[in-house]
């Protein structure tokens, strides 16, 4: 698809807008991280339990992965430069709002905007690059230096949030936004030329909303559940009415002549399995690592500070690792490296559900490296594996639902994991023995999804290997070509 005229004639400095994309998407990339190691902090100053450590966490993620696909075409639509820097006000201005809650209330509709602005400011970020980088080996260059710097987020997040919350509290966390989203403004409004794509799809207003009522339904449902009973009327009524409108989500999207999930997709079973297996990492990833720093803070009677450092193994290693993934992938295949991603992750999770109390931080770092090693081989060649199953011109799509199915998969991981600790201390177990079965539990789906992975992923490898952007929040801009990943 043909950029508009003026996107093409005036380029920006190439240096200055990668330092900007990258600090963007590095700023995302350090809030999923640095807001874990403050979870704690959060709970004791906001009295607040567990269930309100959930949303906090979900909100985030839900409006994410509901909003990714739709950031994309917005970004194509009304012009990169405008949705990017709108992501990015309203990001800053978010995470001041989250800064300054009073309450848990407050906090959790802060990091609603918060998903909004990351939703917008992700896809932007990546289609401004691919903009101004038209040939494809400088593209792919200019991506590797965006996802490894970006990179970084995920590695300083814990020990960021720790330092912080430890020396001024858990808002100081989301005040460390405040300087790059201005400093992001003020380069950004001046240095960026506008790019857009003027064939770009219309936006899938219908398919937006009811995927966020869908998925929120059912979220709320699995959150609450255990705080309000299971079987009481307003959980049965969120379970009911997510399913209602997932359906009428279906409904619509195949009949839409556009979808911002087009269904005819999930008809190649390459597609299908990598994107199911994509659910699967972002459940027992995000699911599991909401728990890491509370179990060294109130299991193993850690500071705040120590608990973020002692969470760094399995960020480090996926950090380190993603960028080798495509490149086994492209060596020996899709399904050898995903499978054995899996399988090391899901065997690690079921080490972490052997820890206690009395468990030396030496038997337990290695147990998140473990995890850390299996979800960065799982990622990239997902991604890969899905762009392999659809067309080169719907790379970028596809590119985006992968990211979108991980996400989902996390919202659901944070609630599922959250209920079974929740459901076990109800029924007088404590948390240890609560995190242990959340743990056993992310464990064995992820070992039971990496045998069916190994069953039915196609023998098939990449022409190409794959580059790892985001492994946690970012999506392809639809129109950007499949080889940027």
């Amino acid at each position: 698809m043909a950029e508009s005229p003026a996107a093409v004639g005036s380029r920006p400095n190439r240096a200055v807008l990668l330092a900007v994309t990258c600090l963007g998407q590095f700023m995302v990339l350090l809030d999923n991280t640095i807001v874990g190691a403050a979870l704690p902090d959060m709970q004791h100053r906001l009295h607040t339990q567990l269930t309100g450590l959930q949303w906090i966490v979900d909100a985030y993620v839900l409006l994410v992965a509901m909003l990714l696909l739709s950031g994309g075409v917005f970004a194509d639509r009304f012009g990169r430069k405008r949705v990017y820097l709108t992501g990015v006000a309203v990001f800053t201005a978010a995470s001041v709002v989250c800064s300054l809650a009073p309450s848990i209330d407050w906090l959790v509709a802060g990091r609603v905007l918060q998903g909004i602005g990351a939703a917008a400011l992700s896809p932007a970020s990546l289609a401004l690059l691919a903009a101004a980088y038209p040939v494809p080996q400088e593209r792919i260059k200019a991506i590797g230096l965006w996802a490894g710097f970006s990179g970084i987020g995920l590695a300083a997040g814990p020990v960021a949030g720790g330092v912080l919350t430890e020396a001024f509290g858990w808002p100081a966390i989301f005040l460390v936004n405040l300087p790059i989203g201005v400093v992001l403004l003020l380069v950004g409004l001046r240095s960026l030329a506008e790019a857009r794509n003027p064939s770009a799809p219309a936006i899938d207003v219908p398919g937006t909303v009811l995927s966020v009522l869908g998925v929120g339904a059912l979220t709320y449902g699995l959150i609450e559940g255990g705080a309000r009973g299971w079987t009481s009327p307003v959980i049965l009524g969120s379970f009911t009415a997510a399913v209602i409108l997932l359906a009428a989500f279906i409904a619509v999207e195949s009949r839409r002549t556009a979808p911002m999930l087009p269904l005819r997709l999930f008809r190649q079973r390459l597609f299908t399995v990598s994107n199911t297996a994509m659910v699967v990492v972002g459940f027992a990833l995000m699911g599991s690592s909401f728990f890491f720093s509370q179990f060294f803070v109130y299991v193993q009677g850690s500071s705040i500070l120590r608990a973020g450092l002692q969470t760094l193994p399995a960020t480090l290693a996926m950090v380190i690792v993603s960028p080798y993934a495509g490149r086994l992938a492209a060596r020996y295949g899709f399904r050898i490296v995903v499978t054995t991603g899996l399988a090391l992750a899901g065997l690690g999770l079921l080490a972490l559900g052997m820890v206690h109390a009395d468990t030396g931080y030496g038997n337990v770092w290695w147990r998140l490296g473990v995890v850390g090693i299996g979800f960065a081989l799982t990622m990239s060649p997902l991604t890969g594996a899905a762009i392999q199953a659809v067309s080169p011109q719907e790379g970028g799509l596809a590119s985006g639902i992968s990211s979108t199915t991980r996400q989902i998969g996390a919202v659901l991981g944070v609630a599922v994991l959250g209920a079974i600790v929740r459901t076990r201390q109800s029924g007088g177990a404590s948390f240890e023995a609560g995190l242990n079965s959340a743990f056993l539990a992310a464990g064995t789906v992820t070992l039971t999804t990496a045998v069916f992975t190994g069953l039915w992923l196609a023998r098939s490898k990449p022409t190409t290997p794959q580059r790892p952007t985001d492994p946690t929040t970012v999506t392809t801009p639809t129109n950007a070509p499949a080889n940027t990943h």
